[in-house]
């Protein structure tokens, strides 16, 4: 009997459901088999590629650890304990990020979070005055590198933090972990306000400045700014940055090739996402061989 009759489609859904139902049991109860059932429902039509994207993220956040996702210590972005306003307020808005930790003489001396919204208030509240960051400190939350990430997103919502610091077996801090970190793992890269349209590689701003994925092809690059950047060695933009800077950049870094200047609008530890792109008027070259 064919319960994939095309007359009868209640036959195949409720195939489908038992299979699930047995898998969801214990017989058989394995990832593979679930993945398996996931994919031949969306197939089906039961629901859509997203959502099916999503139910493999869930499966993958029960069998990932916060240092598959965490931000590595080399680029995190810190406010120190005893530093000016004049120092601090810089980090905040070229960073764009909206919590800090907040360290003391070194990495390892997290003294607690400050959050940016915290420190607006100061300004409505105190229009004038001496800023201290020790005023605003928030408690902050220490996990391990090994900590699955299903667990400390039940912590996160349990406590209503969003923001952790990662530390090694020695007690050091490895890095840091937001709760965007862990769900971008199931819903997928969370778009901000400096994203671009899917199908558009470079956003124009106005003629001195652009937005580009840093995965633009190099060839892509010479054709719409009229440029002869080789692609002998690179086949991206991201391949030329990082080459001239030597390492995988983090926010806010910038190099300048020729006459544009690539400023790190978002990455992580592996890859560049987004660049911001600035053309450098000639006699601002000029001025700089005088």
């Amino acid at each position: 009997m064919n319960d994939d009759n095309p007359g009868k489609p209640g036959l195949g859904l409720f195939s489908w459901l038992e299979k699930l139902g047995q898998v969801i049991s214990g017989e058989p109860s394995n990832r593979d088999d679930l993945l398996e059932l996931l994919k031949d429902a969306q197939s089906r039509g039961l629901f859509d590629t997203d959502a099916q994207a999503m139910f493999e993220g869930v499966l993958q956040v029960s069998e990932m650890q916060v240092r598959d996702v965490m931000v590595p210590r080399p680029q995190m972005v810190v406010i120190e304990k005893e530093a000016p306003l004049q120092t601090i307020l810089p980090v905040v808005i070229e960073s764009g990020h909206s919590r800090f930790p907040v360290i003391g003489e070194s990495r390892d001396e997290v003294a607690g979070i400050v959050l940016a919204k915290d420190m607006l208030r100061y300004f409505d509240e105190n229009p004038v005055g001496s800023f201290s960051v020790r005023e605003y400190l928030r408690p902050v939350i220490f996990i391990p590198e090994s900590k699955r990430l299903n667990i400390l997103l039940k912590e996160f919502r349990a406590s209503r933090n969003h923001m952790a610091i990662v530390v090694d077996e020695y007690g050091g801090v490895a890095g840091l972990v937001t709760i965007e970190d862990v769900l971008e793992v199931i819903v997928g890269e969370i778009d901000d306000e400096h994203d671009i349209e899917e199908d558009t590689t470079i956003l124009r701003h106005n003629d001195q400045r652009y937005t580009l994925k840093a995965l633009t092809s190099i060839a892509d690059f010479n054709e719409y700014f009229s440029t002869e950047f080789s692609n002998e060695d690179f086949d991206t933009v991201s391949g030329l940055v990082i080459k001239e800077l030597g390492h995988v950049p983090k926010r806010g870094e910038s190099v300048l090739l020729d006459r544009f200047e690539f400023k790190v609008i978002r990455a992580d530890s592996r890859r560049l996402h987004l660049l911001e792109v600035r053309i450098r008027e000639k006699s601002e070259d000029a001025s700089d061989t005088d």
